[in-house]
């Protein structure tokens, strides 16, 4: 069930991005949209977000009330000589800013967030909720005494 309720958040991310962006990951304001991947574990709900040559000191991660968003900014990638003529032949990776937002089941542990950056990969991990992680359950009856049945909850 939790599978399907974040199934629908995405997609909803996805039109709300995607409705921005015109269909592309860039739009004419400056703001791009990178990839991301949203994955559920046993232990935690993952998000990955490529953001290569973004410094993670330009990256901001926030979360408040069910929703996880992260802001950032990323300079011009081609730089400007401080002498010279520059000729570009050819500009299609974006700069500026991006948000995404990523709105998650309501079982999670805000206070045990992660988050890490490697090879232009930011990884934040949000820890579930003991509530909300699945547990074995004992079913004892008068004739089995202690010898009780586990059933997967």
């Amino acid at each position: 069930m939790t599978q399907n309720v974040l199934d629908r958040m995405l997609t909803l991310a996805r039109a709300m991005d995607d409705s921005f962006a015109a269909g592309d990951r860039y739009d004419n304001r400056g703001v791009w949209f990178p990839a991301l991947d949203v994955y559920e574990t046993e232990q935690a709900y993952v998000v990955e977000l490529d953001l290569p040559g973004v410094h993670p000191e330009n990256v901001d991660l926030s979360f408040e009330q069910g929703t996880l968003t992260i802001r950032g900014t990323r300079g011009p990638t081609v730089k400007t000589p401080e002498k010279g003529e520059l000729r570009v032949f050819s500009a299609e990776r974006v700069s500026g800013s991006f948000v995404r937002s990523v709105r998650l089941p309501e079982y999670v542990d805000s206070e045990k967030i992660e988050a890490t950056y490697d090879n232009g990969v930011l990884m934040v991990t949000i820890p579930k909720a003991a509530a909300a992680r699945a547990r074995r359950i004992t079913i004892r009856g008068a004739a089995q005494g202690e010898n009780g049945k586990q059933l997967n909850g």
